[in-house]
C-alpha cells in the first residue's frame, strides 16, 4: 500500500468517524423545540461550502483520483501529521457535542431552555466546533496528496466561519445577554488565548 493510499484511507475513516459522532446528537436535537433563529441563505451557503470542501470534493478525489494534475508526492511525515491533526479535530468535535447536549443545532437556532455552556472545550474557546472544522481541514491538507482536494477543506471552513460566527454571537447576545457578554470577555473565538 502506498503512502498516498494510506492517507486517503485515514481521511475516509475520519469522515466516517465524524458522522458516527454527529448522528446521535442530530437525532436527539430533533426532539427539542426551537424557539429562535433558523436557516438563512447565508447559513445554507456556509454549510454547503463546508460540506463541499470537507466531504464532497475530497471524497470525489479519493474515489476517482480527479484532478490528478493537482497531485503532489505523499510523505510519511505528512500522513502522520495529518492523522494526529484529524484525530485531534474529532476529539474536539466529540467533546463539543457532548458539552452542548440538547443545545446543539446544525443551524443557528436557540433551543427550548437554552443555556450558556462554558465547560469542557467551551471553557477555552467560544466556538470549539469551528476549531474542530479548522483542524479537520488542516488534517485533510496533510492527508490528501492533492492541492485542490487537500485545501478545499480549509476554504470550506473559512466560508462557513466568516458567514456564521458574527451572526451566531449576536444571536447568543440577544438571548443570553450579559451572561454571554461576560463569557465573550474571558474566552477567545477558536484559538485559546489568541483569537
Amino acid at each position: 500500500m502506498s503512502v498516498a493510499s494510506l492517507g486517503e484511507i485515514i481521511w475516509v475513516i475520519g469522515l466516517v468517524a465524524w458522522y458516527v459522532i454527529r448522528y446521535p446528537f442530530e437525532r436527539r436535537a430533533r426532539r427539542v423545540r426551537i424557539v429562535a433563529g433558523g436557516r438563512s441563505t447565508s447559513d445554507t451557503v456556509g454549510l454547503a461550502s463546508a460540506l463541499l470542501g470537507l466531504a464532497i470534493l475530497p471524497g470525489f478525489y479519493v474515489a476517482t483520483g480527479i484532478p490528478a494534475a493537482a497531485d503532489h508526492p505523499a510523505s510519511v511525515w505528512s500522513v502522520a501529521l495529518g492523522t494526529i491533526i484529524f484525530c485531534s479535530a474529532l476529539w474536539i468535535f466529540r467533546m463539543s457535542h457532548k458539552e452542548l447536549g440538547r443545545n446543539w443545532s446544525i443551524t443557528l437556532e436557540i433551543r427550548e431552555r437554552h443555556e450558556l455552556i462554558s465547560a469542557g472545550p467551551y471553557a477555552l474557546v467560544r466556538h470549539p466546533m469551528y476549531t474542530s472544522f479548522l483542524l479537520m481541514g488542516l488534517g485533510q491538507l496533510f492527508l490528501l496528496p492533492n492541492w485542490i482536494a487537500g485545501i478545499s477543506g480549509l476554504i470550506g471552513f473559512a466560508v462557513l466561519f466568516l458567514l456564521r460566527v458574527d451572526k451566531e454571537e449576536r444571536m447568543m447576545l440577544e438571548n443570553l445577554g450579559s451572561q454571554y457578554r461576560a463569557y465573550m470577555e474571558r474566552t477567545k473565538r477558536i484559538f485559546p488565548y489568541l483569537y
